[in-house]
Formats: C-alpha cells, structure tokens, sequence
C-alpha cells in the first residue's frame, strides 16, 4: 500500500463508540491481541462496563472492511494520583495496522478523557509487544515504571 492510499484508508474510518452488533468483530480483534473470547461473551463484558460515563469502548469501523480496531477506555477515580484515565485494551486488526486506525483510536480515547477531566492517560503492554511501545511513543506516551503483574483465581 503506497503512502497515498494509506492516508486515504485513513479518512475513510470512522471512530464511533461500540455497537452490540459489533461483538463478533470485537471478540475477533480480542483473540488477536492473545485474549480469545466470544461473541456471546463480548456481549456479556460490553453490559458490565458500568455506568456508562466511566468507560468508552471506541472503534475504527472502515466501510469496506467493518471494525478494523478497537479501544476500550476508562475512568477510576483513585486516591494515589489526580483523576486520569486509562486504555485497558486496544488492538489493531492485523490487516490494518500501520494506517492510521491505532492513532485516530489513541486520539479519540485522549479526547474523551480531557472531556472527563482526566489529567493523563496510562496504558500498559506487554514487555514482548515492543511494535505497540514504539508506536506509543510517536504518540507522546512515556515509558515510567516496569513492574509485574499478580493474579489470583476468584
């Protein structure tokens, strides 16, 4: 793909917030990030995210191909720091990564969290996808703390 068409793939998508409707392609996109899921389950997932004016699950919907990415976005008022936001999960279909989709999703999740009052926006990835840190820092992201992180089976 030249230049001239990436540019114009890129007018062509649409940022929106998620539709139910979207929960195949959603769960899709999930299992590329490495989180398999159904489209059954994205729906179930998509009715806790509540309420509402505390997260954002955006998409990249391009005309020819339907949700190409997708960003979900949140606010947790926390004691430790001033109010920010975070992205939780984000993924870029294969076939659309490096065309703008990432950007313009980063882009609308910044905008809704300054909406929000937010002061920041973190987001974390995983230490072996270091494509996604590279990106992150073209679009003014810092890296500011390595840690691990603990999980115990409820």
């Amino acid at each position: 793909m030249t230049q001239g068409e990436s540019a114009e793939k890129k007018t062509k998508l649409k940022i929106r917030r998620a539709r139910m409707s979207d929960a195949e392609k959603l769960a899709e996109l999930s299992g590329q990030l490495g989180y398999p899921a159904t489209a059954a389950q994205i729906v179930q997932r998509l009715q806790r995210l509540k309420p509402a004016s505390r997260h954002a699950l955006l998409v990249a919907d391009d005309p020819e191909d339907g949700v190409a990415a997708w960003l979900h976005v949140s606010v947790t008022p926390l004691i430790e720091v001033e109010l920010r936001a975070e992205v939780n999960a984000f993924v870029v279909g294969e076939k659309h990564r490096s065309q703008g989709a990432g950007a313009r999703l980063l882009e609308a999740a910044e905008d809704w969290a300054r909406r929000r009052g937010c002061e920041s926006v973190s987001l974390r990835s995983n230490v072996i996808r270091e494509r996604a840190h590279k990106f992150y820092e073209r679009n003014g992201y810092e890296h500011y703390k390595t840690q691990k992180a603990f999980r115990k089976a409820l």
